[in-house]
């Protein structure tokens, strides 16, 4: 069987110049900073201090200001939450498997946590099952990784409910983590928002979306199907210019709906909808994660 890793390595090395695996680097480096150290004591404030690192209630009690003494931690745990129910089977918006966007962007991001010596982990599945695999530092182990989300997306596959995935990350996990989300075009309600919100108050939080190819539009065959709900449109329903309106709506409505509540949550997001524009979407999530974090 065919490697996976291997292409979107070749993508990821051809795309990338010299200066642009320096920047790649430096970004995917800097979502940790400040974050990959572990606390370990309190010392006397000197001058070249960061404030940001003052114990304000410890000042308070000595009476001199305190700063928190870190000390770094060896490794970081990068959690890719991938669903992968059918709807991740159907296409995106250049045609290809949303599947394939999807191992594309966790070859490349994991790819570059195994570089800087982190952890690589998957928890996947759709609405009736979920699963979880430890996170380890081998290149062989994310090509099994990538393998298990290629097996386990069909259309033959249960529905995709992202909420079970999120969930099953809150009951198993305890350590601080780098979530990444890759996800079909999901609506999340209240009960959904809640829980993102517990979530992002223990981890680090990335969302990526693969977009949904849009139904109405010519150039994919006379006919097609709604794999989420198993409904076949016939030519004459999805050409018509109504529906098309109705339908770019309604898409815009859901976006911009999730969006408000991402952002509202402070939790960077961004959309994809082909392997080749992986690279870049990937890029700008951590350079605005960056800016985020000062």
């Amino acid at each position: 069987m065919p490697a996976l890793l291997t292409p979107v390595k070749s993508k990821l090395f051809i795309v990338a110049h010299r200066r642009t695996w320096g920047l790649l680097d430096g970004e995917y480096a800097s979502v940790f900073r400040g974050r990959s150290l572990d606390y370990d004591d309190l010392r006397e404030y000197v001058i070249g201090d960061e404030v940001r690192d003052i114990d304000w209630k410890a000042t308070a009690r000595h009476g001199s200001p305190l700063v928190k003494r870190w000390i770094a931690s060896r490794t970081q745990t990068l959690l890719f939450v991938v669903d992968t129910g059918r709807g991740m089977a159907a296409q995106t918006t250049s045609g290809e498997p949303k599947s394939a966007v999807a191992i594309t962007l966790v070859g490349m991001l994991g790819y570059l946590g195994l570089r800087h010596g982190d952890l690589v982990g998957l928890v996947e599945g759709d609405s009736e099952a979920t699963h979880g695999y430890a996170a380890q530092g081998r290149e062989g182990h994310l090509e099994r990784l990538l393998r298990v989300i290629q097996a386990h997306t069909t259309l033959a596959s249960p529905k995709s409910r992202i909420r079970d995935q999120l969930e099953y990350v809150g009951t198993h996990y305890r350590q601080r983590l780098l979530l990444v989300i890759v996800a079909d075009e999901h609506e999340l309600a209240e009960a959904d928002v809640n829980l993102v919100r517990r979530l992002h108050a223990q981890h680090e939080i990335l969302w990526v979306t693969v977009e949904d190819a849009d139904p109405t539009a010519a150039g994919h065959g006379n006919s097609a199907v709604d794999v989420g709900e198993d409904v076949v449109l016939a030519p004459e329903v999805r050409f018509d210019a109504r529906l098309h309106d109705a339908y770019a709506t309604a898409v815009e409505a859901r976006r911009k709906a999730l969006e408000s509540t991402l952002e509202g949550l402070g939790i960077v997001h961004v959309r994809v909808g082909s392997t080749d524009k992986v690279l870049g979407t990937m890029f700008r999530m951590l350079e605005r994660q960056r800016r985020r974090g000062r």
